[in-house]
């Protein structure tokens, strides 16, 4: 039996308060703070000194689906299925300011570096950046042709990374907004996407059940790893870039070793009390990579249709929103040219 080594991981803390199932955490940058997000359509802020009191945000009207913490920790970003974002301060009065621009579901929230700048992605296809003091939005992103789960800046804020149910992964630049190069290798929806703190190599899961690694300068493959038996739903690099974290819907979360290409940890945090999850690495045999990918299990025919179907109607949907917010745009220009002209004629008679 494997001795547990002082550097194993361990379960420190288990926090409950949310109403219904969590869909996104975040520790502040100092790690003092962690958010959650749940569908009970609030935010939690747990404090993570012991006997610390917690908050509780009310706003969303709809399911939180992200939360960020900005680098200094002032603000908090969340998504929801309300189609809003919000910036919290974090603090007992918990105020937030609204930004509307996306027309469904927010599915991810980040801030820059530099906490200036915000990026979400959505299921209306589209990544927006916004403006986090000024409030703004400034430009939205749209070559995605199906629903954007994820959108990340690089460490330096010049580039953006996307995940997407069109089952790719594009990398955009930030300041000519266009696509740099588009990563097609998954073979089902992606789900999640990171950038290395290097900013030299970005990983994403997906449906397929594995996680990629490739390097931004030359877009190659690095590394690839199906480990997981169910989807990939979040990932995350260590700050000293040699680890990867994942979790998955297989009730697990899996430590890789990026150096060795292996994998370190599994753990298991989420069972009944008085279970101690297992670390599956110390003491034991390496568990190396798999030299290829396993096919992920195919759904029965008539599902796989109706999924297509449901799919083509929201595209529908989506484009007939798309239009009918260029025609109210058009509309708002003619009404204003209109009564512009109307205020000279009423001075040219004055006069």
């Amino acid at each position: 039996m494997a001795v547990p080594c002082p550097d194993d991981p361990s379960l420190e803390r288990h926090f409950k308060g949310h109403r219904d199932a969590v869909t996104c955490v975040d520790f502040s940058l100092n790690s003092k703070q962690l958010a959650s997000g749940s569908t009970d359509s609030c935010l939690m802020v747990w404090n993570m000194k012991p006997q610390s009191r917690a908050y509780r945000f009310s706003g969303h009207k709809d399911a939180v689906t992200c939360v960020h913490f900005s680098p200094s920790g002032h603000l908090l970003a969340s998504g929801s299925r309300d189609k809003t974002v919000r910036i919290w301060v974090p603090n007992v009065k918990g105020e937030s300011t609204v930004f509307r621009a996306h027309t469904a579901t927010v599915r991810s929230v980040h801030f820059c570096s530099d906490g200036q700048s915000l990026v979400t992605a959505s299921d209306d296809k589209t990544i927006k950046v916004w403006s986090a003091h000024r409030q703004k939005f400034l430009f939205s992103l749209s070559q995605h042709i199906n629903w954007v789960r994820c959108a990340r800046f690089s460490p330096d804020g010049r580039l953006i990374v996307s995940a997407s149910d069109d089952k790719t992964v594009k990398l955009w630049d930030k300041t000519s907004r266009e696509c740099v190069h588009s990563y097609c290798e998954h073979g089902g929806f992606v789900t999640c996407v990171d950038f290395h703190p290097s900013g030299t190599c970005i990983a994403a899961g997906g449906m397929d059940n594995t996680v990629k690694v490739w390097d931004v300068r030359t877009h190659r493959l690095l590394q690839h790893y199906q480990l997981h038996s169910a989807a990939v739903n979040a990932l995350s690099f260590h700050p000293a870039g040699n680890f990867l974290i994942t979790a998955s819907s297989d009730s697990t979360l899996k430590v890789l070793d990026l150096m060795e290409g292996r994998l370190l940890y599994t753990l298991h945090g989420h069972q009944p009390e008085g279970d101690v999850p297992a670390p599956a690495g110390r003491g034991r045999s390496p568990e190396r990579v798999p030299s290829r990918l396993q096919e992920p299990p195919s759904m029965p025919q008539t599902l796989t249709s109706t999924l297509e179907h449901i799919v083509g109607q929201l595209d529908v949907l989506t484009q007939t929103v798309s239009i009918l917010e260029q025609r109210l745009t058009l509309t708002e220009d003619q009404l204003k040219q209109c009564l512009e002209n109307q205020q000279l004629i009423m001075q040219r008679k004055t006069s």
